[in-house]
């Protein structure tokens, strides 16, 4: 093929796939992803990925699976800059999935068009963990949602895109890097895990960006960063809530604990609920690590009752989920279960099911903790159904960084605000403040696994009350 010829192909393909973000031009280009005048380089990533395959403001789906022909006309719709036929056809797909998130998403973004907005990126783990990715962009699309249909930010509309990290936290460090490079970006939610919080959170603080949690729970990220918060609880709230549970109100002083040395996450849940415990005048016989080629639930068992254990703690994460509900099966009600907000999962009560009733969790949120909060009932006239944690502190992530918008639509501008001493913004799990930590002054709710039917599995969460812990 002739060097004219190629030149004419590229430019062909540069013009195909044209689109909208931020006020200004952004398109998939050899260079990378063009939002307004900046060009976020389109580096190669893990799994022989690249940037641009990895960040969509409308022009791809990561919904894993099939998607209607409706939203798939949508995505080419907003591809070409039509943005007309997108709008009508990311309704008409929402009416056949009314509880896709990314489609809502991509409507408010075909929406906005070629106007003048506000840019955030979402970054979830698409790729390895679709579930969680949907359960957050929900509360981030209700959020967008609300602020658009009321005028938006002192009326500029706010675009959001979506960046699959997979969970892999030199993804979310390369992913980083991009939207730190591009001054359209004025915040982040997320990442998911605490990994890839701390991962990335690094290059949040070098390129002064900020970036907002809704699910990392470790104890590492508290004074972190100026750049890095978080509206869920951190592991330390989680382990005292749990251990003063089982110390003063079940009256146990002898658990093991069952947890994950490969996440971050896992050993920090398990290390301060070790010291809680202890602190409590109680103790931890053994600690039992889930990641291990040679676990045995049945061993795991035998052992704990022989050194006299009331209380299996599982601070599994995701990855090690299977094996914690092994042992939930093997132990048979026998000892007292209590667990964290990773075991807090639809997956739980299909899996456990008798063997799981009585079972503790500590949780940041609960549907029905908090009766006075409206949260609950539109969050279900919009998607049908209830949701999850996940969608309520992303919902809360999504509204601190509209409010701090609000004040100042700029990077500085909204670091400043959420740091100011008096910011504050109502979110579905109450009033949103950050400590100078980065972390979000809210208490965490127990919940108990109970026969019943709301979430279909024959089981369901149900809150209990307990004294409120501080930090």
């Amino acid at each position: 093929m002739s060097q004219k010829n190629e030149t004419t192909i590229l430019a062909l393909a540069l013009l195909l796939t044209v689109g909208i973000v931020g006020g200004g031009f952004w398109w998939f280009s050899n260079n990378g992803v063009k939002i307004g005048n900046n060009i976020i380089p389109n580096q190669e990533l893990g799994n022989n990925s690249s940037l641009q395959d990895r960040i969509s403001f409308g022009e791809k789906s990561f919904t894993p699976g099939d998607i209607s022909p409706v939203k798939k006309e949508g995505i080419q719709a907003i591809a070409a800059k039509t943005y007309d036929k997108a709008i009508a056809n990311f309704t008409a797909a929402l009416k056949l999935n009314r509880n896709d998130p990314e489609t809502l998403i991509f409507l408010n973004n075909a929406r906005i068009g070629s106007s003048k907005s506000y840019t955030i990126v979402a970054s979830v783990p698409f790729g390895t963990d679709p579930n969680t990715s949907l359960e957050i962009l929900r509360g981030i699309a209700q959020a967008q949602n609300q602020v658009n249909s009321s005028g938006g930010v002192k009326g500029v509309p706010l675009r959001v895109g979506i960046a699959s990290d997979d969970d892999n936290p030199e993804i979310a460090k390369q992913i980083a890097s991009g939207l730190v490079s591009n001054s359209e970006v004025l915040g982040v939610v997320g990442p998911n895990t605490s990994d890839s919080t701390l991962a990335a959170g690094t290059i949040y603080t070098s390129g002064q960006l900020v970036a907002i949690s809704p699910t990392s729970t470790s104890v590492k990220i508290s004074n972190f960063s100026h750049y890095v918060f978080r509206t869920v609880p951190s592991d330390f709230m989680a382990a005292r809530t749990l251990a003063n549970y089982m110390v003063r109100t079940l009256q146990k002083k002898n658990a093991v604990v069952f947890f994950n040395s490969q996440s971050n996450y896992s050993q920090s849940l398990k290390s301060e609920f070790v010291s809680s415990v202890s602190l409590e005048g109680g103790q931890v016989a053994s600690e039992f690590d889930l990641s291990r080629a040679d676990f045995s639930a049945a061993k795991s068992i035998e052992q704990a009752t022989k050194q006299g254990a009331e209380v299996l703690m599982l601070a599994a994460n995701t990855e090690t989920l299977d094996k914690a509900l092994q042992v939930v099966q093997i132990n048979q009600k026998r000892l007292t279960l209590l667990g964290g907000d990773d075991v807090y999962t639809a997956k739980t009560l299909e899996i456990g099911r008798e063997q799981a009733v009585g079972m503790v969790l500590a949780v940041p949120w609960h549907i029905d903790s908090d009766p006075k909060s409206d949260f609950p009932q539109k969050s279900r006239q919009l998607w049908g159904a209830d949701v999850s944690w996940r969608s309520a502190l992303s919902y809360d992530a999504t509204v601190a960084l509209i409010a701090a918008l609000e004040r100042n639509p700029t990077r500085d501008g909204v670091q400043l605000a959420l740091l100011s001493s008096d910011f504050s913004a109502t979110g579905a799990s109450g009033t949103i403040r950050f400590l100078a930590s980065g972390d979000r002054n809210a208490p965490v709710q127990l919940v108990k696994i109970v026969p019943g039917s709301r979430s279909r599995t024959g089981y369901d969460f149900e809150p209990v009350l307990q004294p409120v812990i501080k930090n």
